[in-house]
């Protein structure tokens, strides 16, 4: 096991991951956000590689204050056996090593196993509000009354 950063021949493989999931979502564009992150030294994707294959893979960054993780994940048939954990402490390693003292994550509220992952490793609810506003022009798409999940 080994965890990387990523490079351009594994990209098709940790969006098809992220999609086997269920960590993409129709209007975050998983392309986009890994080009993004690559661009720019902010930020990066991690990918823990088994026999030269992507089975997990995690974009973390910063903002030069506080550090944020998306897109934690492992294939399912190997979840279980501390990868998960493996990736988070490469993500929370990748942060430090740039001088970053905190980390947030965003983790849907209906998301019960991942938040029980989250709690096991030491992260809490911070009684904070997530607001968002989209910069691209694109519209919200969430109908009027329900949240996105």
């Amino acid at each position: 096991m080994a965890i990387r950063a990523i490079g351009d021949d594994d990209v098709e493989a940790v969006v098809a991951l992220w999609g086997r999931c269920g960590l993409t979502r129709p209007w975050n564009d998983p392309y986009r956000d890994i080009d993004l992150a690559r661009r720019t030294p902010h930020a990066d994707v991690l990918a823990l590689v088994e026999a030269g294959k992507v089975v997990g893979a995690v974009m973390v960054g910063h903002d030069g204050h506080r550090g944020t993780v998306y897109y934690l994940g492992v294939a399912p048939e190997r979840a279980g056996a501390g990868r998960g954990r493996a990736l988070m402490t490469a993500a929370e390693a990748w942060l430090r090593e740039r001088g970053v003292w905190k980390i947030n994550l965003l983790v849907r509220e209906r998301n019960a196993a991942v938040l029980g992952f989250y709690a096991a490793l030491g992260y809490g609810d911070q009684e904070c509000r997530v607001l968002g506003k989209r910069l691209d022009g694109r519209a919200d798409r969430t109908p009027p009354g329900r949240r996105r999940d």
